[in-house]
């Protein structure tokens, strides 16, 4: 079996993967048009930073006990829960758009309910992959085609909900995103998954989250890794925040434009993950994060200065396969390095630092454009991460110097 596909292999995580595309589909559709609609009623940079801080703002306060829930709970019946409660943000504004109802804090407080929902999902989301893969070398593959997932929705998804928006309306895509998640669940309750053992005497909340930030303060490379992975999401993730004004104003384009430059970076995203998949063990990994952080940051600057759509396609696409690499491959190492009765606390951190930065950077993103614009915005964003992948190499030595013991232990390489 070709090695890159050998999580296929494991029945629960090939109905995971169908279930959770279509859902992942579905957010990225509701995502566009949540960002066109406010656009579209106030034209305002600052509005779309309000929006998109306001679905994210939860992931970077309550990811932490998402993860401490993700080492608590049977995480499948937990899954359940929030894909039904996410239900509820696109149904609401689907109500509402098509009754012409519907204003733009109606669209920020969905935003928000749907990033608290997100916020419990995606730590446990990403606990769950071991017990879909038990197989240890199994993993990264897995977790490779989670991303690869991920992208495949954000290319796909902005382009659906392009031509939604130009055929129909935002009100559909809101309603596709709602029943999306049905999906979801059905491929959920198909699973068979080993029991879940709740831990003895698990500690209080305070002294659990306590406990998950010393393990990882304590581990050199994830003292390391975490903070240059927020680092580089939140000088990278305002593209997607500004990248209505880019379609409107220097491509004067419209829904079908931006679903096409969001797509690309998806698409992007998707040929980073097929490489990541690729690869047979973690070894090298390190090299690769430094130089996407490199890559990601340079082509940044490109898209920002560009008046070409090809070249800014091309540029966006780099960046969106640049960006996810750091990060997944981040967590690649985590969840090969980290102890199992610490992978859900620990992912719950890594949550924060890559998408709990959204957040912020939407919100910092959206003030600065309205001070500097939003070419010169992104701009300094990729200067920035470039700077953060040279310090990084500097420290490639003493990471590889702490990790390797922990590939030894666990088989990975020869002592």
């Amino acid at each position: 079996m070709i090695h890159s596909l050998r999580a296929f292999r494991h029945r629960s995580y090939r109905l995971f993967f169908c279930g959770q595309s279509l859902a992942v589909l579905g957010n990225w559709i509701q995502y566009l048009a949540m960002s066109w609609l406010v656009y579209r009623l106030t034209g305002s940079a600052w509005l779309l930073g309000v929006t998109g801080f306001a679905g994210q703002i939860a992931i970077l306060v309550l990811a932490p006990f998402g993860g401490l829930w993700a080492d608590r709970v049977d995480r499948r019946k937990l899954l359940l829960w929030t894909q039904a409660a996410a239900m509820v943000p696109g149904f609401t504004l689907a109500a509402l758009a098509y009754s012409d109802a519907v204003e733009v804090w109606h669209v920020v407080v969905m935003a928000g309910v749907f990033g608290v929902i997100m916020a419990v999902d995606i730590p446990v989301r990403q606990s769950f992959t071991p017990e879909m893969v038990p197989t240890r070398e199994d993993l990264p593959g897995a977790i490779a085609f989670n991303a690869l997932m991920q992208n495949g929705g954000r290319m796909i998804g902005p382009t659906i909900a392009g031509v939604l928006i130009a055929a129909s309306s935002e009100a559909t895509c809101f309603l596709v995103n709602g029943v999306s998640k049905v999906a979801a669940m059905v491929t959920l309750m198909m699973m068979t998954v080993a029991p879940f053992e709740r831990p003895r005497n698990p500690p209080s909340i305070r002294e659990g989250l306590r406990e998950g930030i010393a393990y990882t303060w304590n581990s050199v490379p994830l003292r390391r890794l975490l903070p240059f992975v927020a680092l580089v999401s939140f000088m990278a993730s305002p593209y997607q925040t500004l990248m209505p004004i880019f379609a409107a104003e220097v491509f004067a384009g419209g829904a079908d434009t931006l679903g096409f430059l969001i797509g690309a970076a998806g698409l992007g995203g998707i040929f980073g993950m097929l490489l990541l998949a690729s690869r047979k063990d973690v070894r090298g990994l390190l090299n690769w994060i430094a130089a996407s952080a490199l890559a990601a940051g340079a082509t940044l600057v490109v898209f920002a200065y560009s008046t070409s759509l090809a070249l800014s396609l091309a540029a966006i696409a780099v960046v969106g396969m640049s960006a996810l690499t750091v990060a997944m491959g981040v967590s690649t190492i985590i969840q090969t390095i980290v102890e199992d009765r610490m992978r859900g606390r620990v992912l719950g951190l890594f949550t924060v630092a890559f998408l709990g930065m959204f957040p912020l950077g939407s919100l910092a993103a959206g003030a600065a454009a309205t001070w500097l614009g939003a070419t010169h915005t992104l701009a300094a964003g990729g200067v920035a991460c470039m700077l953060a992948a040279f310090w990084l190499w500097r420290r490639l030595p003493e990471l590889r110097r702490h990790i390797r013991p922990i590939y030894v232990k666990l088989g990975i390489i020869n002592e």
